[in-house]
């Protein structure tokens, strides 16, 4: 007998003849969390465990393991040979004092002669005979006990199911980039996609000296965060600061933000395409601010040629993004008050339903395309 932990996964069910490419992209997102300790990684039929893990390690382990997209739940559990009566006796130690207590039974091994109801009643009966003083309870019990026989000859008894990430696990939808801003909304957009198996890749868009310093380190340690869902980052920092002065100097001032993103959706491609990434994510939701209405998003997007363009907020409200900010750690990174390039140079009265043919327009009087030659040739990457 001995303490493992027993992960679970869910989605992976569903891939049929396709599950071992997912699977095994599982395992090798599990053992990259995990670095730096030592354990043992077994699979077995629709569980994995991790085994020989040093106590002192397991709360560090179980802290990585709730951020494995692929996962749906583990549990620190008991792992024994499949022998009912030495099951009656280890179940006891999981038992409260007084109270009441169910069993629940999941019999795998259906070679087992008893089934699941029948394995939860002598369960029961031993637990009653050995402490009358509880009570079974069926439908709200204050302890429930669990109990899973696998088929390989092992059974686990555990107390709890903790709840994991869930998703698809990472790297198995191929690879993207996020247009990364140090505000609530595109982190959110990132950790959405790598939850659907995408491998994120930053683009962050920084304007030194209107921007300082501090702002670029925000984006920075939001990557950080993001790197623990997806074991790392990397992060391509492209200076905007003449990009953003051209604009200011040489096009009407209501179109500047539109211009902007414009501009940002085509550098986002070219890396895209430079690293074999598949798709180009921002963090929009529709009709929050200016540059985010039907028209300007149809004017931003005429600008991709390559590639789709996924919003995965685009029908969140600002709530909502704010609960999974908090929920995933990168709510109180974003908030810090450090601005980034989008404030600068800020219009009194942005265009909220910019025609095609007058952007374009306006934008021809400044020649992006060399701007953005430039902008791409100054590229910081940093790797997390």
């Amino acid at each position: 007998m001995e303490k493992v932990i027993l992960l679970r996964f869910g989605e992976i069910y569903l891939k049929g003849k396709n599950r071992f490419a997912f699977e095994k992209q599982l395992l090798d997102n599990i053992e990259l969390a995990l670095r730096g300790l030592k354990y043992r990684l077994a699979r077995m039929h629709g569980r994995y465990l991790i085994e020989n893990l040093d106590p002192n390690d397991v709360t560090e382990a179980e802290l990585r393991i709730k951020k494995v997209f692929g996962l749906i739940s583990y549990s620190e559990a008991l792992k024994m040979p499949t022998d009912l009566e030495s099951m009656k006796r280890e179940c006891l130690a999981y038992l409260p004092e007084s109270g009441t207590f169910r069993f629940t039974v999941n019999r795998a091994d259906k070679k087992f002669p008893l089934n699941s109801q029948q394995i939860a009643t002598e369960l029961g009966g031993a637990a009653l005979a050995y402490n009358p003083a509880l009570k079974v309870d069926l439908f709200s019990p204050d302890k429930e006990v669990f109990v899973d026989v696998r088929e390989e000859g092992c059974s686990f008894i555990f107390a709890d199911k903790v709840p994991c990430a869930g998703g698809m696990p990472v790297g198995c939808s191929g690879k993207g980039v996020v247009l990364l801003s140090g505000g609530i909304d595109s982190p959110v957009a990132a950790y959405r996609m790598a939850k659907r198996g995408l491998k994120m890749y930053g683009v962050h868009f920084h304007s030194f000296p209107y921007t300082s310093p501090m702002a670029k380190q925000k984006v920075v340690d939001l990557a950080k965060i993001l790197s623990e869902y997806q074991g790392g980052f990397l992060l391509y920092v492209v200076s905007f600061t003449e990009i953003q002065q051209q604009i200011h100097e040489h096009c009407p001032e209501e179109y500047m933000i539109t211009i902007m993103r414009r501009i940002m959706m085509r550098i986002a491609e070219r890396i895209a395409i430079k690293e074999g990434c598949g798709s180009i994510t921002t963090g929009e939701s529709l009709a929050q601010v200016a540059s985010q209405t039907q028209e300007s998003i149809r004017v931003t997007n005429e600008t991709v040629t390559e590639l789709p363009v996924f919003r995965p907020l685009i029908g969140m409200d600002k709530e909502e993004i704010i609960a999974t900010a908090r929920e995933i750690g990168t709510f109180d990174k974003s908030i810090e008050p450090y601005e980034d390039c989008c404030t600068v140079f800020l219009p009194k009265y942005p265009v909220i339903k910019p025609k095609p043919e007058l952007i374009r327009a306006a934008e021809s009087k400044i020649d992006y395309e060399a701007l953005i030659d430039a902008a791409m040739e100054s590229t910081e990457v940093i790797k997390l």
